[in-house]
């Protein structure tokens, strides 16, 4: 950490050329204009501070804010998902055992009497240490070193935090929960003698059944979409949990959170309500689709199935659902004369539960992508390919 950088000159240079559009690889070429600091230094910080403007806004406002290499900035949580995470902890204590450029602990701290910060990379703990400090985290204790050996000096905390690394040495990026560092499953012993609370990070890609066939005393999976990307699959491991898995969804939006819950068991118990498109049509947000909750869903909200593969949803009468709203203007049977005859040539296209993609289906019968509508090349519950045609509501 050079904290030349944090001189005020260097600072309103990094800010000036971070708020502009100053091409980096112009700076690069024209050298550093501090002597103390390269061009490298200089690039790194103002390329990351670029980047923090929308992912981490309170960061990218103060002064003094030193950043890491860019690869950290993008392996860390955004502000966003972090101060969801924070609202499921509460206590006295948590331990972040792979703390990273601290996001996360910094909400923690906000909801923790004490937290504390582990980081293996040195260079990365004396910067967030920094950084707490300039945002006045005056609770959080940083410490460099392995997280495990940490841990193992503690009494006893309340909260156990861990977000893996996801880059094997030499599997490359994985995010099998036994690739990952540190390997969760082999050291759960050890993580429920230190506390009877655990929340987990894992990456959107993990399937959840194998992520519940490798943990155990699962008390709930929150699946964090924001603007219907899904960006962090949450486990919280409860020592004393008896009870089933519950799982949450939330699409974070702009306009407001979208949430859904259902019992992971009770999915596979829900009745099968199929039934043809009729007047509005639904498509479940990422997080939903994410979850597998496809009957829990359509029994909460009392609309059909198009089919039981097809995850697409309808009802006569308009409701307000966790997900994209349509109302239908017309269902064709997929024949390639009615679909000559339709003679739409610019659409929104989607598949669900559909032989073709959208690249082949946009060749064959020459649509443009784009304009207001909308249309869902699907499979019915009688097993016959459709497309229903429709304009969005809302999302």
């Amino acid at each position: 950490m050079n904290i030349k950088i944090l001189d005020k000159e260097v600072q309103e240079f990094i800010t000036e050329k971070a708020n502009s559009t100053y091409d980096i690889s112009a700076l690069v070429l024209s050298g550093s204009p501090f002597d103390a600091i390269s061009v490298q230094e200089l690039a790194q910080q103002v390329q990351a501070k670029r980047k923090a403007k929308s992912k981490l806004p309170t960061w990218y406002s103060k002064k003094e804010i030193y950043y890491p290499p860019t690869l950290n900035l993008e392996q860390t949580s955004s502000e966003t998902t972090a101060l969801y995470k924070s609202n499921l902890v509460s206590g006295d204590s948590l331990i972040d055992l792979t703390g990273g450029f601290g996001i996360d602990d910094y909400y923690f701290s906000k909801r923790i009497k004490k937290a504390i910060h582990c980081e293996l990379n040195t260079d990365l703990s004396v910067i967030a240490a920094h950084n707490f400090k300039v945002l006045g985290s005056e609770n959080i204790k940083t410490y460099t070193g392995n997280g495990l050996d940490i841990l193992k000096e503690q009494t006893f905390v309340d909260w156990i935090y861990i977000d893996p690394s996801r880059r094997h040495d030499t599997k490359g990026k994985v995010f099998f929960l036994e690739d990952c560092l540190p390997n969760v499953p082999d050291n759960l012993d050890l993580f429920f003698q230190k506390s009877n609370n655990i929340l987990l990070k894992t990456s959107p890609l993990l399937d959840l059944q194998t992520g519940i066939n490798a943990l155990k005393n699962i008390k709930e999976i929150h699946v964090v979409a924001v603007e219907n990307e899904v960006k962090e699959l949450l486990w919280i491991l409860d020592k004393t949990n008896k009870e089933d898995i519950k799982i949450t969804t939330v699409n974070i939006l702009k306009s407001g959170n979208q949430t859904f819950s259902f019992i992971q068991k009770e999915e596979a118990r829900q009745p099968i309500n199929i039934g043809e498109p009729i007047k509005y049509l639904y498509e479940p947000n990422s997080a939903i689709l994410k979850s597998g909750g496809f009957l829990s869903i359509s029994t909460a909200f009392k609309v059909k199935k198009l089919h039981l593969h097809s995850h697409l949803y309808s009802s006569d009468q308009k409701i307000d659902f966790p997900g994209r709203e349509f109302e239908i203007l017309a269902i064709y049977p997929y024949q390639k004369k009615i679909m000559s005859k339709a003679a739409i040539t610019k659409a929104n296209i989607t598949t669900r539960n559909f032989p073709e993609s959208v690249a082949t289906l946009r060749k064959k019968h020459k649509i443009k992508d784009g304009g207001d509508i909308y249309l869902f090349f699907t499979t019915d519950h009688t097993n016959k390919k459709i497309v229903v045609a429709c304009k969005k509501i809302n999302f």
